[in-house]
């Protein structure tokens, strides 16, 4: 199995998610199966570590999320305890043919009954890609 590291450039995939030094990024969902490499790049764009626990809201929460994990939407609420009126989620899900893997139709519906929009997806790991979700402009503080 080829380097993924050797193929890409390092902070490329952090950087699509648009990240920078000072934020505070919440991490859930982590397991095993991440992509080590991405939460490695992630750390180095904001210049800090992830926290899981934080004291303050945060500006970005970094939400990986399986097939497997369960309802979608119960799961973009938890993440949004922390969050801050103006932050976003990143959904970081597996990508088509890989373990876990959500339907774009089941994420859309999670997103909606969560009461938030999807913006845009991006590929961001070998085997993940990243949605960024985020409240509806009319409730944004």
């Amino acid at each position: 199995m080829a380097d993924s590291k050797s193929t890409r450039d390092p902070l490329a995939s952090a950087d699509l998610l648009s990240l920078t030094p000072g934020l505070v990024v919440q991490e859930l969902g982590w397991d095993d199966d991440v992509d080590a490499d991405l939460r490695d790049d992630i750390m180095d764009s904001i210049d800090a570590e992830m926290v899981d626990d934080p004291l303050e809201a945060v500006d970005v929460v970094v939400l990986w999320w399986r097939e497997d994990d369960g309802d979608i939407a119960d799961g973009l609420v938890d993440a949004m305890t922390d969050l801050s009126g103006s932050g976003c989620i990143w959904l970081l899900t597996p990508k088509v043919g890989r373990p876990g893997f959500i339907s774009a139709a089941s994420l859309a519906e999670g997103v909606t009954v969560a009461g938030l929009a999807l913006t845009n997806t991006v590929n961001v790991a070998p085997d993940w890609q990243a949605t960024r979700v985020v409240r509806p402009k009319g409730t944004r503080r």
